[in-house]
This record gives C-alpha cells, structure tokens and sequence, in this order.
C-alpha cells in the first residue's frame, strides 16, 4: 500500500520561504514519478513540479520556474519541495502525488497516490 504523508506547511510572509517534505512508503523508493500539486478552494487541481527516474522528467509549472525546487532522497524516501521567494498567489493546499507513469501523473494530472495535504499560507 503506498503511503505518501506531507509534512513542512505553515504561513510565512511574502517573500519568505518554505521546505515541503513527503514521507513515502509502500514502494520502491526512486521507482515512481513524484509530484507536488496544489489547489485553492473553488478551483482546480494545479501541477506544480515533478521528478522521477526513467521516463519521468523533471517539469516546473511557469509560475514558480526559478522560485521552487523539487527534489528527492531516495535512502530517506523523501520528496522535497524548497519554496523561496513566496506570493501570496502560492497559498494553497499542498498536496504529494506519485505514479508510476509519468503520462498518468503529469500529463493526465491524474497520479494513483495522494497524501493529505499540507497548507501554505503567504500574507503580504
């Protein structure tokens, strides 16, 4: 069963930062495309970044390109996400996804496996 439990959310003024962080479990680590997504109440689900081995890729979406880094450590089954230079346009809740597919996570914005969420609050 795979397991995916974020952890590293709180509020912070704009222009601060943030490290995210995704405890998996379940699966080999470094087997599966990863991904952090992100949604607002009232408004669809936004793909954020994505990393994995193989035939995944690592992809930012345009708005936090040079702001936002994903990452991965493999012994410690983690997935990171450093969120630097934060807007108030970033408050969302955070969500950890995994899949197989590189198609199906990133592509489709439709992963298999979902954490529960971990909010980011920016005030300005």
């Amino acid at each position: 069963q795979v397991q995916l439990v974020e952890s590293g959310g709180g509020s912070v003024q704009a222009g601060g930062s943030l490290r995210l962080s995704c405890a998996a479990s379940g699966y080999t680590s470094g087997s599966y495309c990863m991904g952090w997504f992100r949604q607002v109440p009232g408004k669809g689900r936004e793909r954020v970044a994505t990393i994995g081995p193989n035939g995944c890729r690592t992809y930012y979406v345009d708005s936090v390109k040079g702001r936002f880094t994903i990452s991965q450590d493999n012994a410690k089954h983690t997935l990171y996400l450093q969120m630097n230079s934060l807007k108030p346009e970033d408050t969302a809740m955070y969500y950890c996804a995994a899949d197989p597919s590189f198609l199906q996570l990133w592509i489709k914005n439709a992963p298999g496996y979902w954490g529960q969420g971990t909010q980011v609050t920016v005030s300005s």
